[in-house]
């Protein structure tokens, strides 16, 4: 598990680092990764480092003396190196000095008509650009030389702490913004490395040790990896039988639209042994796909379950809402999806059925959070933790960046890195993924965070045709296969969920072919 820090308190345990350190052997030891790195990129893509060039786009502040830094290192390595600087009277200082000591080249940025045509030039050729441009303190789009320099980059960046143009706490980007084939970043992930446009652009993030460990508290909130996942998830032990795995009840679906009572069904069947018991109009359906449902025809006659799966296809008229009230009123933990999301919104005394102290986990897209809170999410953390506690539920936010919230203020985001999984009936997968490791016994928060990285491998799998990879499932954000892709329906996602859950189960028993991913 990765933990995930807010600029404010990384800003607070650097202060605490600095009262220890020198800034400027802080500044240094960042300098180094952020030149190692580049170094990387340039002998992957060139097969060599001397002779190659880097420009750096280098704003005001420390992150611009990163860069410089950075850039006085690579000088010494044979690589040439063309500082553009966007505010030359606020440049830092000392790194500005030292990239000129090492034979460094300086442009300033803008002429009275907007950037230079040297500066442009030099954005254009570089076999490396990095982004210095600006850091955690950030706020809001590029100002507009920022911007207009930006446009200019044709290679690969490298981005200093995050990528030029993110917000670095909610990953958001308004207007122009870099877009980074590697991030690299100072002791510990930020938000935006994780949520949002922020995970996409921040390409692959690697975290330098700057010596941050020792300041930092408990992290803002967690990204699960595959050894956490595949440690917690279910498998029969000798001594246990059908029922002691945990019964799932499904309600979903429906006689004329059967397909989401058959996908919900199949991913509680594929993601834990046990039982399932389906309950609703579409039971013949149910059990001519998948004969090891026991099938019946309402939620009264389905016999006793540990949780219930409700929600994707039962309708949002009045038979829907008979349906999530009577699982409601079971008093067992419910995973609620699709029309019984929206029925909770728009009907009020529908949670009087819920006993309060059974957990419920709601899991909305943007659009059925709306209906929940009245506005769709712009701050995906904060605003799923206050729904969380307002509706005291896990909430489960999907999206390329999904992020768990429960109502203590324990918080998971998991950023997918690819889009394989944005297909019709994959939610109801999930739904019944998570409903099964509720079953089981799992924590609610586990149980979402588990399902979620499992559902996502598992689309991975369906889509590139790959075996289970070693090294799959990592929890990076970054995709673990180089092969090709095509488009998955939920079917073949639904197939592959145990090759998904084998990886994650090699990693936790420490299969050597399975790596950590790097930091």
């Amino acid at each position: 598990m990765r933990g995930v820090w807010t600029p404010e308190r990384i800003r607070a345990a650097e202060q605490r680092l600095f009262d220890t350190v020198p800034e400027p052997v802080v500044m240094r030891r960042a300098a180094n990764g952020v030149a190692l790195h580049v170094r990387r990129l340039l002998g992957r893509r060139h097969g060599r480092v001397a002779g190659r060039h880097v420009t750096l786009l280098v704003g005001a502040g420390n992150n611009g003396g990163d860069a410089l830094w950075a850039g006085a290192l690579l000088r010494r390595r044979g690589v040439g190196v063309t500082a553009v600087l966007l505010a030359p009277d606020r440049t830092h200082t000392e790194g500005l000095r030292a990239l000129r000591a090492a034979g460094g080249r300086v442009v300033p940025a803008e002429t009275e008509s907007g950037l230079s045509p040297e500066a442009a030039g030099a954005l254009r050729r570089g076999d490396v650009v990095v982004d210095g441009v600006v850091g955690l303190s950030a706020r809001g789009g590029l100002r507009p030389l920022a911007a207009e320099a930006v446009a200019h980059i044709a290679g690969p960046v490298v981005a200093v702490d995050l990528p030029s143009g993110v917000d670095p706490v909610t990953g958001a980007v308004d207007g122009v913004a870099v877009s980074a084939e590697i991030t690299v970043t100072f002791g510990c992930l930020r938000p935006c490395h994780v949520l949002g446009e922020g995970a996409r652009r921040s390409g692959r993030v690697r975290v330098v040790d700057i010596g941050l460990d020792p300041w930092l508290e408990a992290p803002d909130f967690s990204v699960p990896e595959a050894v956490d996942v595949g440690s917690l998830w279910p498998v029969p032990d000798r001594e246990d039988d059908k029922y002691t795995q945990g019964v799932l009840g499904v309600a979903a679906g429906s006689a004329s639209f059967p397909g989401a009572a058959m996908l919900t069904s199949a991913g509680a069947v594929r993601a834990a042994s046990g039982m399932v018991r389906y309950a609703g109009p579409a039971a013949d359906a149910v059990r001519e796909r998948w004969p090891e449902v026991v099938a019946t025809g309402s939620v009264g006659d389905a016999g006793r379950v540990q949780a219930w799966s409700v929600g994707p296809g039962i309708g949002t008229g009045g038979s829907g809402r008979e349906v999530l009230a009577a699982v409601l009123e079971e008093g067992r933990p419910v995973v609620a999806d699709a029309d019984a999301i929206t029925l909770l919104a728009s009907d009020i005394t529908l949670w009087d059925a819920r006993d309060p102290d059974v957990p419920v986990v709601l899991t909305p897209h943007d659009g059925e959070f709306a209906r929940l809170t009245g506005s769709a999410p712009r701050d995906r953390v904060s605003e799923a933790v206050r729904a969380a506690r307002r509706y005291d539920v896990v909430l489960l936010l999907k999206g390329n960046s999904t992020v768990v919230a429960a109502p203590d203020g324990r918080v998971l985001v998991y950023p997918c890195g690819q889009s394989w999984p944005a297909t019709a009936g994959s939610g109801d997968v999930l739904t019944g993924m998570i409903g099964k490791l509720l079953a089981a016994g799992l924590d609610p928060l586990w149980a979402c965070g588990c399902a979620v990285l499992v559902h996502a491998r598992a689309a991975e799998i369906a889509a590139t045709g790959s075996d289970p990879a070693p090294g799959g499932a990592t929890g990076t954000g970054e995709s673990s296969s180089e092969e090709v892709g095509a488009p998955i329906g939920a079917s073949a996602l639904v197939e592959a969920v145990p090759a998904a859950i084998r990886e994650t189960r090699a990693a936790a028993l420490g299969d050597p072919r399975v790596p950590r991913p790097p930091r």
